[in-house]
């Protein structure tokens, strides 16, 4: 099996773990048509990477409180990231001015968009700075501070106080979770301050998520789905978020 083949059955473990809670090895087996055998080496990979963990024959997502690192959320979800990746690139025309926040799904749109030309991007998230080398005519504005090496990113009080002094067309960020309720979600206080200052830079906000982010659980919260102008998301939103961000103009864009 080729590599592309292989990630995206294992996206697709993921994404159905999100949705059913838990599931066996014989179940995913069943749904994905292929062996027990083979579905076991994906879940033993996906554990020792973090990703999901198994317990008393079943298997599930771990959804710890604390995000986990940046290696294994790269295995998660990675087609639909890059779909995120490029339907919001899509939206952004030569020589724009980009906030880019922190995170792999944001990541996967600084990759996409790196066929615009003469854009200007500030952001905290230095593996987007490394994603947009290739762009033609990009300036690109890195936040100062502490550097968390695990994700390679800066969410201290400097990169609150470098977002404030821009005045930019569009801010593209994620988030760690969405509750039930709508509400969004984070794992730590310096997480939300700093994507409160990427909004607040930006004419237009757009908040990208993908599946395995819907009803994870996290502690803190800062806002709803329908505080932000554009929602570019995977996987099914609950009715009730869906017309709440209707009724409050929020356009959301499933990929």
């Amino acid at each position: 099996m080729s590599a592309p083949d292989l990630a995206r059955r294992r996206d697709r473990i993921v994404n159905l773990l999100s949705i059913h809670g838990s599931l066996s090895a014989a179940d995913l087996a069943g749904r994905l048509a292929v062996s027990v055998q083979t579905i076991r080496t994906d879940l033993r990979e996906l554990d020792e990477q973090g990703v999901i963990r198994r317990r008393h024959g079943e298997a599930s997502l771990n959804r710890g409180t604390e995000n986990i690192g940046y290696q294994p959320r790269l295995a998660i979800a990675r087609d639909e990231k890059g779909r995120i990746g490029q339907a919001v690139a899509g939206l952004v025309p030569d020589a724009a001015r980009v906030a880019l926040g922190t995170g792999t799904t944001v990541e996967e749109v600084a990759r996409a968009l790196v066929g615009r030309e003469n854009l200007l991007v500030a952001t905290n998230n230095i593996h987007a700075v490394l994603a947009l080398r290739a762009a033609p005519g990009v300036t690109v504005h890195l936040a100062g501070g502490k550097v968390r090496l695990r994700d390679l990113d800066i969410i201290g009080a400097e990169s609150q106080e470098f977002f404030g002094q821009f005045r930019l067309d569009v801010a593209i960020f994620s988030c760690g979770a969405l509750s039930p309720q709508g509400e969004v979600m984070d794992f730590t206080p310096e997480e939300i301050r700093a994507r409160r200052a990427i909004a607040a830079c930006g004419a237009r906000t757009v908040l990208i998520l993908d599946s395995t982010k819907i009803g994870r659980p996290a502690p803190l919260k800062h806002g709803h789905l329908w505080d932000y102008d554009l929602v570019v998301h995977a996987g099914s939103l609950p009715d009730a978020t869906r017309d709440a961000c209707t009724a409050a103009d929020c356009r959301l864009i499933a990929v």
